[in-house]
């Protein structure tokens, strides 16, 4: 048994101490292995604390649309002046669906038609908040964009809306448990957006436990793998599950004192990060530790060399991920600044449970961490490797790794850079089609009642009937102008994605019940059915070319001095994405903003962050050009979630930046005391090994997240991982080290540092307070 535990070995190193590292990460690494009892019990009791008296996110978590919608957007506007001037709505977004392909019963309209009108005079008990309800049959094709006749029914629900979500979906099953109970009612099921949305809320649900486990076990396979150790990923389990419990009970409890409204897809999201960024950490502490033990030194001097040498990256990595993520703030979408607080508070928890666990646990565990399998230390006269954290003396051989010799050779690097860069160029033509869109119902899994209830509904009559969209005109006098107005349906039913509209002109019940001109005289409505789903990218392209050409259709129609606004889900929808993509601007210049900076205080130099960032942002467009490519033009999908190229792209300029400073950190440790093509040498074989393995955990992580079965999971689970692949793989390993040996010495400018190390030098080393023997080691523990 004591083969397996190096870290008790009297070897030490004596032939090239490793150079010291900053005082306040050296004082630092020597509290936390002093206090490494108290702070492992300190953190099990915080986990067990915040269980206890803290909420959990779900208790925050919101499954309507107040996460997604802005409260300045038009078509919220547009509906309450609609519900002013006619005193009731047109829209409504939950629907009950009856079909018979063969032909309905004629009994089913004539039932509708009986109880909208008890419900109507009140005959009904019992049915509160039900306001009403307004069936539509396509019998005899009567109805605008009607595809199919008398084969189905539809019974729109009408709601105060104040009502919640999954409230409004049981009050439409109270429904039709109460009057539809009948085998010959052929009823389909409830469908349109607020049942979508509850039932996404669900899925991500009973997907999280599913999602949660596959995760902790792809973790446990690739730490397992990368130390070929039993006892590396259970510490890594433990850490990610302190820094798992703390980081949802605080989420939570912050959600719920502030009042904010989260929605469902965020405690996924937060699951995946928080765990990759973790492992992450763990991996970067147990490769610096392996390399100490490997130099000889025992449990005490590894753990605190190696705190001390990789916190000061962590720190600065972790915090760059949290600003990062942090700079969705500046969005107006209320998703965004949702979801950018609770990313920069997940990355924050985690970075301060590794910093100060894993360091703890490495003292106490030292080389058992690596069991059963054996890291020898070197013989006295061999030279240690270099460290990923404290650089090695000049005198140290180079490692003969052949690959990154050819990629430190001028020509090798051109040939490299331009294949690497123009592949990614390549992979991100397909951007230039991506749309936007939000399909709640077509997001669901295929066998889903409410999809299919949808798709019931869209074979009777067209795709958009699940939520027709409101056009109001509001004007004094100006429902006296009949012909103009006549005029104006007819041209809005000639535009593009139209399958019918319902005003006026059509003579149907207009002056007796006032339902498409308002009692007052002053405002005009009409229904348009769309021909592409509501809240798909197709039908919010449609409509925002409609809203550009109305000033147009208004001038041809005769209308003047009117006020015209669009209501319904993809008038949402379609502000929605135009508020989305107006915050991209902001949240790119706030995120590649504060990228920047922080690579430019870490490297103390400012080209190698600006081309470093370049390339983070070249496998982003790379990444994004495939997630197009594979959802829309190889699944045909109807355009991606509108928040999905957002998230994956602040999260992966944030963690790209992570990676460059682990990575391109230590090649400038090392070029500190030699020559810079000998840094690359000696510093980036060791530092892409734990930042492979430190990727492909995090991919998984993430990529993990296509298990729950929404499509803008799979969305985001694909960007995620294929994104981090592309970084860690072909950015770190490839395009990093060739711009570092083209650009060379003027990668440091303006401080000229690595000038100033090409002549050699450097400080003497001196010893660290563990750097003790053997027999020390073991009275101290």
């Amino acid at each position: 048994m004591e083969a397996t535990r190096p870290a008790e070995s009297p070897h030490t190193s004596t032939t090239s101490a490793p150079r010291p590292v900053g005082r306040i990460a050296s004082g630092y690494a020597t509290v936390v292995v002093k206090l490494r009892f108290l702070i492992v019990l300190g953190w099990i009791a915080a986990a067990v604390g915040a269980s206890l008296w803290l909420p959990s996110l779900s208790q925050a978590q919101s499954d309507g649309i107040d996460g997604f919608v802005p409260p300045d957007l038009p078509a919220i506007d547009t509906e309450i002046r609609e519900v002013q001037a006619f005193g009731f709505p047109l829209i409504s977004r939950t629907v009950l669906v009856q079909r018979d392909p063969d032909g309905l019963s004629a009994f089913a309209p004539a039932e509708a038609a009986v109880h909208t009108a008890a419900l109507a005079r009140g005959d009904y008990k019992n049915v509160e908040p039900l306001l009403g309800i307004l069936p539509i049959s396509n019998t005899f094709a009567l109805f605008p964009s009607s595809l199919e006749n008398g084969t189905t029914l539809l019974t729109y629900f009408f709601m105060p809306p104040w009502v919640g979500f999954a409230e409004q979906q049981a009050v439409a099953e109270n429904y039709v448990d109460r009057f539809l109970e009948a085998e010959e009612d052929d009823v389909v099921g409830i469908t349109g957006s607020v049942p979508a949305r509850v039932e996404q809320a669900r899925v991500v649900e009973d997907s999280l436990p599913l999602v949660e486990v596959a995760t902790l076990v792809a973790i446990v396979l690739i730490v397992a793998l990368n130390f070929r150790s039993l006892v590396a990923p259970l510490l890594t389990l433990f850490t990610a599950g302190l820094s798992f419990v703390i980081t949802l009970r605080v989420a939570g409890g912050l959600g719920k004192a502030l009042g904010l409204s989260v929605p469902s897809e965020l405690q996924p999201l937060l699951v995946a990060l928080l765990l990759g960024v973790v492992t992450d950490y763990v991996i970067f502490y147990l490769s610096g530790l392996r390399r100490r033990i490997a130099a000889g030194d025992d449990r005490l001097a590894a753990a605190h060399r190696a705190a001390a040498g990789v916190t000061p990256i962590v720190v600065a990595a972790g915090l760059t991920v949290a600003v990062g993520t942090a700079a969705l703030l500046v969005a107006k979408s209320a998703l965004f600044r949702a979801f950018g607080p609770g990313m920069a508070m997940t990355v924050l928890v985690g970075l301060f449970v590794s910093v100060t666990l894993v360091p703890a646990l490495m003292a106490m565990l030292g080389g058992w961490i690596f069991w059963p399998g054996q890291v020898r230390p070197r013989a006295a006269d061999a030279s240690p490797p270099s460290s990923a954290y404290e650089p090695a003396g000049r005198d140290e051989r180079l490692p003969r790794n052949f690959g990154i010799r050819l990629l430190t050779r001028r020509r090798t690097a051109a040939l490299v850079f331009l294949a690497c860069a123009a592949g990614l160029v390549v992979a991100s033509l397909p951007l230039t089609r991506m749309g936007l869109g939000l399909g709640f119902v077509p997001s669901l899994p295929p066998g889903n009642e409410v999809r299919q209830a949808a798709a019931a509904a869209q074979a009777g009559f067209a795709e958009g009937i699940l939520s027709p969209t409101v056009l109001l005109v509001e004007g004094e006098g100006v429902t006296d102008e009949r012909r103009a107005l006549s005029g104006l349906g007819s041209l809005l039913e000639k535009q593009a994605g139209v399958a019918g509209v319902f005003g006026p002109g059509e003579q149907v019940l207009e002056d007796e019940y006032g339902v498409v001109l308002s009692r007052d005289g002053n405002a005009a409505r009409y229904l348009m059915v769309l021909n592409e789903p509501p809240l798909g990218a197709g039908a919010v392209h449609d409509l925002g070319t409609m809203q550009e050409r109305m000033p147009e259709l208004l001038r041809t129609a005769g209308l003047s001095d009117v006020r015209v606004g669009f209501g319904g889900d993809t008038a949402l929808a379609t502000g929605i994405v135009k508020s989305t993509t107006d915050d991209m601007g902001r949240i790119a210049l706030a995120a590649l903003a504060v990228n920047l900076l922080m690579l430019v205080l870490f490297l103390r130099a400012l080209l190698a962050p600006l081309y470093l960032l370049c390339c983070s942002l070249l496998a982003l467009s790379a990444t994004l050009g495939l997630t197009t490519f594979v959802f829309q033009d190889l699944l045909g999908h109807d355009g991606l979630t509108f928040y999905v190229p957002f998230a994956a792209a602040v999260l992966l300029v944030a963690l790209g930046s992570d990676y460059n400073i682990f990575g391109v950190g230590h090649v400038w440790e090392e070029a500190r005391h030699r020559p810079l093509r000998e840094a690359i040498e000696v510093a980036m074989p060791q530092s892409t090994r734990a930042i492979t393995a430190a990727g492909i955990t995090l991919a998984a992580s993430f990529g993990l997240l296509a298990l729950v079965p929404l499509r803008s999971f799979r969305e985001l689970a694909f960007a995620m991982a294929v994104g981090i692949l592309l970084d860690a793989i072909v950015v770190r390993s490839l395009l990093v080290p060739t711009l570092l040996t083209l650009v060379g010495r003027a990668s440091d400018w303006p401080s000229r540092r690595l000038h100033r190390a090409a002549g050699g030098g450097g400080a003497q080393p001196e010893p660290s307070p563990y750097a003790s023997s053997s027999s020390s080691s073991n009275t101290s523990s």
